[in-house]
């Protein structure tokens, strides 16, 4: 079935820089009740309530590095939950970096990403002390995925044994990319970053500006990109879910359906395939975007608004699309 997209440049495959960034948006549909009574479902017909009137959904969070606990309210966005937690704990918006869920630790896996669970904890990563390093680039792939926090900040999810940045030492999972060869970073997205790695010279140092997030006494020495302990906090039934775009929106009982779950899992493979990455969060975004869809056409204009940035080849769209369809018809 033709799409209809000449105007698409092929794209030279994605390099294990790039990594989706977390969803900058909020997004509720109210199925039924919060456990606790925080929500109520909406009659049918009924026009939404006035923003004054909707409930606030209230969070708990804590600095990873220690603090008291706050209380987090009244966001429909990823940089409005960064500015509240400012505001909770009295420090400058600009020093929050990202947000891990249910743990202090730096632990990657924890990212607050698509959905919060309404009974998660939150705790935020703030900036910490600065360092700069000449780096001499001996091979193509430096090893690091880049993803991004919404919000500006573009830092390492991870590093893969044995490359380039795994052998020093002073480079971590968490750090914050300032800039390269003097190069401002602050506000690029994590594909821009991952360009800017990608395009310098093999054979040739560069000077890398970083930022690592404050650490308390157990995190020091920390160079893992998950941790086996956590807080114990476990997630509560409701969730928030964390959308590209429209309002917040509340879901009850399951993160995904089983027929996203089983899509997100075919486009993910599918990734690996074209692309030679593995990115669960960037599938579940291209799901999201064509699960209702009713054509290839509507679904690849989808994803030009959303994800242009990638300009993904029309071949791999066009199999996105029948992962999305045969998991829609159950083929699984």
């Amino acid at each position: 079935m033709p799409l209809g997209l000449g105007r698409r440049k092929k794209a030279s495959p994605l390099m294990e820089e790039d990594d989706v960034g977390e969803r900058t948006a909020l997004g509720v549909s109210q199925s039924g009740g919060v456990p606790g009574g925080s929500l109520s479902p909406q009659a049918p017909g009924l026009p939404p309530p006035a923003p004054a009137l909707r409930p606030r959904l209230v969070f708990h969070a804590q600095l990873a590095h220690g603090s008291p606990t706050g209380r987090i309210e009244g966001f429909s966005n990823v940089k409005e939950l960064y500015a509240k937690i400012a505001e909770a704990f009295n420090i400058p918006v600009g020093d929050v970096m990202f947000c891990t869920l249910n743990t202090h630790r730096l632990d990657m896996d924890k990212l607050l990403g698509g959905q919060i669970g309404l009974e998660d904890f939150i705790f935020a990563h703030i900036r910490g002390q600065k360092k700069e390093l000449e780096v001499y680039k001996s091979e193509d792939s430096l090893g690091l995925t880049i993803t991004d926090n919404g919000a500006g900040y573009a830092f390492i999810k991870r590093i893969k044994e044995g490359s380039i940045i795994h052998r020093m030492q002073l480079i971590n999972v968490g750090d914050m990319i300032e800039s390269i060869n003097g190069k401002n970073l602050i506000g690029s997205r994590h594909f821009e970053v991952a360009r800017t790695l990608k395009e310098l010279t093999r054979g040739k140092t560069f000077m890398l500006k970083l930022c690592e997030p404050r650490k308390a006494f157990d995190m020091i020495g920390q160079r893992s990109s998950s941790s086996a302990n956590s807080s114990g906090i476990s997630s509560g039934k409701g969730t928030l879910r964390l959308r590209a775009k429209g309002p917040p929106t509340v879901e009850e009982l399951v993160m995904v359906s089983v027929i996203e779950e089983k899509a997100i899992q075919k486009v993910d493979d599918l990734l690996e395939s074209y692309m030679g990455i593995r990115d669960r969060e960037l599938a579940g975004t291209m799901v999201e975007l064509g699960i209702d869809k009713q054509n290839p056409d509507d679904f690849s204009k989808a994803l030009d608004r959303t994800l242009g940035d990638f300009a993904f080849p029309d071949e791999f769209v066009f199999d996105v699309w029948g992962a999305i369809g045969d998991a829609k018809a159950g083929r699984y």
